[in-house]
């Protein structure tokens, strides 16, 4: 017999492998498209919210199928490009298709459903009902209203939807189903003038009779004047808050105007995106090493569609960028402007609403979830109105753009483009090569100091170059000193943490009104307390590392999983009250550098002062508008920040990042040194960097003072070749975490042993890292080395399922394998 039923596979929110199939009832085959929403009941008790992926005709032969409960859309909310580019990703980087849909969907459109259990008012008492089903009849006449989740989790009924079923076949409750929305628009109140009021006579007859009134006169009268007597009448709106501060009035008397049906209140909902309206400029032109620059690059993409836009800091890359968008935007195509720092957006976003005004928008995680859901709406919207341009962190690569025309990811060798925790761990500039190819659209890659696997996809001509060497308006490049705090500490001249040749410098350069910028590359004041008398060091409880401590709040903290106690001023070990602060954190310094110069205004930006949504924006205008004279910051200060009174750049601790334990160390090092660099010696002057190193020899820090990429590439390159690692293969990372360490042994070595099997494969490990515990589950790590070619994807196919089948083994099910394809 012919199968007439239609069924839809659909996307679940879970890190579930493949599609599950439900049944489309008649009364939905005319309604549904792909990519809409639709509410389905997942197990017994579970109801989610998916996506539909696929209709067809074919009934699953290994399960019976359910009907959908709801299309919760009239129009799709995901499109094709969003789904195509899931797919793709869920197989890349060996997850399920439903983390990419948790990862690009903001909350708000992932409904919560809810189904309302109500008894009935009358029940025919000669029915028979079993004892679960009395239970539950009990419960409801107790409390009149639940829902799934409340029989669930209040009775001893394992199957509660089936129950449910039976009492409403028996009439003995009635369903109520309610979706419960996590986005609610957002609602303003504004004032009309009443209909009744619709002539230039009935207005001035209103003043009249309002006459006696004064404060109501006035403020009626103000009315009038601020819209126009032809717009009142019209209906034009004006903001109830605003009319009440501009009018210098009270809400009180807007009431009495309300309550004689004068005026009236009305609500609208309204857009949380700001349309700050904004003087347009016209973009600025280009100087000759950018117009070079600029013709290179559209001449590079008529034969690739990625390019590569090697330039110097503060040699204009953003200028081009402008110019580049513009063109995007004459075709009618949308954009979009990846950024790895939230930090960055204040700066930049000043600069492209100066010269697209309201065409650009914004989308990052320091949004609230309804901000997100209005950008992400307006996007897929994609009319007049929408945003023509999106500026934006890693995220923003989900965003539903149907006409994307140019991706440009600047500062692309920062490694916050990678999504670490949790999964999908995906690569938002990798992933943009893909997007933009799935649009038939163009991808620039901008930075100072490439990422060795973009260069060297320059260097084999799967991408273009283009080189900018000269700063804008010939700014010469900063004057980089190496200051050896070896000889310093030997000679006992160190003030704290700074040498005399930082000192001096910084003292300079306040007396001359310019600002300063020092670079430590760790937050807090202090990375660990040390008992003076036994060694003793206050440690994590569910942590196998040190507590950082923190002046500010007196507390003692771990970075790792949150865990924190109050300062500690006596060992617990002997009891001595010695306990000494060792090594420095960003708090540290600014405690510190504001002893040495109290003078000064010292700021802070890191993870702790740049907390909330507006957090790196205020503290980076406060630096801009020179009321802070000396920065202190993490990395957060070397990503594209331009400020043009910064002439002293500092580098406290160059060896830190250099003995970190990773191939890609040399590279990060030289990276973020020379990005540091970059802040100094903007607006037609050459600008000083000071680097504190025990090692002056290093041939990384002398790369930086020779401001040589070439041979940094070079040596990395000629080291990665012969070691096996990328550029030159592909990386996956297993992390295998259990609270049993002797059971993490077995499972680690016997998962690493079955994968030797699997062919051009090279496994090293199973390896301790060097947190060996962290939020009380010890780990250990193995790391796959795979050529490139073909060949990849079926051995991703067998890595999977010998990861699954050693999991699925009785002692080994706890353990968790989290898979990270392209670690960074």
């Amino acid at each position: 017999m012919t199968n007439t039923h239609t069924y839809i596979d659909v996307i679940m929110p879970l890190p579930v492998r493949g599609f599950f199939t439900y049944e489309l009832p008649d009364n939905f085959t005319q309604n549904i498209e792909i990519g809409q929403r639709v509410l389905v009941q997942f197990g017994n008790k579970k109801l989610y919210t998916v996506i539909a992926y696929a209709i067809h005709n074919n009934k699953p032969t290994d399960y019976e199928t359910k009907p959908i409960l709801d299309i919760l859309d009239k129009k799709p909310i995901v499109n094709k490009f969003q789904i195509r580019l899931w797919e793709w990703s869920a197989d890349y980087y060996m997850c399920s298709i439903g983390d990419f849909y948790k990862a690009a969907l903001p909350s708000g459109l992932r409904l919560e459903s809810e189904t309302k259990i109500l008894p009935k008012i009358t029940i025919d008492t000669t029915t028979e009902f079993t004892a679960k089903q009395k239970q539950v009849i009990n419960l409801l006449s107790q409390q009149d209203i639940l829902t799934i989740a409340d029989i669930a989790k209040i009775s001893d009924v394992k199957n509660p939807i089936a129950l449910i079923k039976e009492l409403h076949a028996l009439g003995a409750i009635t369903i109520q189903e309610e979706v419960k929305n996590r986005y609610k628009p957002k609602l303003a109140k504004y004032i009309v003038l009443a209909k009744k009021i619709d002539t230039p006579e009935k207005i001035t007859r209103t003043l009249e009779l309002l006459s006696k009134a004064k404060k109501q006169h006035a403020f009626f009268q103000f009315y009038i004047n601020y819209v126009g007597i032809e717009k009142a009448i019209e209906g034009t709106r004006i903001s109830k808050q605003k009319l009440i501060e501009k009018a210098e009035s009270t809400p009180a008397i807007l009431k009495q105007l309300l309550e004689k049906n004068i005026l009236k209140e009305t609500v609208a909902q309204v857009s949380r995106i700001s349309e700050e309206s904004k003087n347009i400029q016209t973009k600025k032109e280009l100087n000759p090493n950018q117009e070079k620059a600029l013709i290179e690059i559209n001449e590079n993409f008529k034969t690739k569609d990625v390019v590569l836009l090697h330039g110097v800091t503060s040699s204009g890359k953003t200028e081009i960028y402008i110019h580049k968008i513009e063109e995007a935007l004459k075709e009618n195509k949308q954009v979009l402007y990846l950024l790895p720092e939230i930090a960055l957006t204040s700066q930049i976003i000043q600069r492209l609403k100066a010269v697209f005004g309201s065409k650009v928008g914004v989308y990052h995680s320091k949004f609230s979830d309804d901000e997100r859901v209005e950008i992400w709406q307006n996007v897929l919207a994609n009319t007049e109105n929408s945003y023509q341009i999106i500026l934006g962190v890693r995220s923003s690569i989900f965003l539903p753009f149907s006409n994307l025309g140019l991706i440009i990811v600047d500062e692309e060798h920062e490694n916050t483009f990678k999504q670490f925790d949790p999964s999908p761990r995906y690569n938002a500039r990798d992933l943009s090569v893909v997007l933009a190819a799935l649009h038939k659209a163009k991808v620039l890659l901008g930075t100072a100091t490439p990422s060795l696997e973009s260069y060297y996809n320059s260097q084999t001509e799967r991408y273009g170059l283009v080189e900018l060497f000269q700063r804008h308006k010939d700014v010469e490049l900063p004057k980089i000193m190496l200051s050896d705090i070896r000889k310093a500490h030997k000679k006992k001249e160190m003030r704290s943490h700074f040498s005399p040749m930082m000192i001096d410098n910084i003292e300079e350069a306040l007396n001359k009104n310019e600002q300063v910028i020092l670079f430590q590359n760790r937050r807090g004041f202090s990375p660990f307390l040390e008992c003076n008398s036994c060694g003793w060091v206050p440690g994590c409880k569910w942590c196998d590392v040190s507590l950082t401590y923190h002046k500010g709040i007196n507390k003692l903290v771990c970075h790792y999983c949150g865990y924190s106690i109050n300062g500690v001023h006596y060992c617990e070990k002997c009891k001595e009250p010695g306990l000494e602060t060792k090594g420095f954190g960003t708090e540290k310094v600014e405690d510190e550098i504001s002893l040495i110069f109290p003078d000064a205004k010292v700021g802070r930006l890191d993870l702790d002062t740049a907390r909330g949504k507006h957090g790196h924006e205020t503290i980076i205008n406060e630096f801009q508008d020179q009321n802070i004279d000396i920065l202190i910051g993490t990395q957060m200060i070397s990503k594209g920040l331009d400020f043009e009174h910064v002439s002293i750049v500092g580098i406290l601790s160059a060896d830190s990042m250099l003995r970190f334990p990773d191939f890609r160390a040399y590279e990060r090092s030289y990276q973020l040194m020379a990005q540091v660099s970059g802040r100094a010696g903007r607006k037609n002057k050459q600008g000083k960097v000071i680097i504190q190193t025990y090692d002056t020899e290093n041939i990384i820090v002398n790369q930086v003072v020779h401001n040589n990429y070439r041979q940094m590439y070079d040596y990395q390159l000629k080291e990665r070749k012969q070691f096996f690692y990328p550029p030159f293969s592909r990386l996956i990372k297993l992390t295998l975490k259990h609270r049993d360490k002797n059971v993490l042994n077995k499972v680690s070595y016997e998962l690493a042993n079955q994968l030797k099997v699997v062919e051009q494969c090279k496994i090293l490990g199973p390896t301790t890292p060097v947190i060996i515990r962290i939020q009380n589950y010890y780990i250990k790590n193995i790391l796959i080395k795979v050529g490139k070619g073909p060949q990849i994807g079926q051995m991703k196919k067998d890595i999977s399922t010998i990861i699954t089948s050693v999991n699925s083994k009785k002692d080994y099910k706890t353990t968790q394998i989290i898979i990270d394809v392209d670690p960074f």
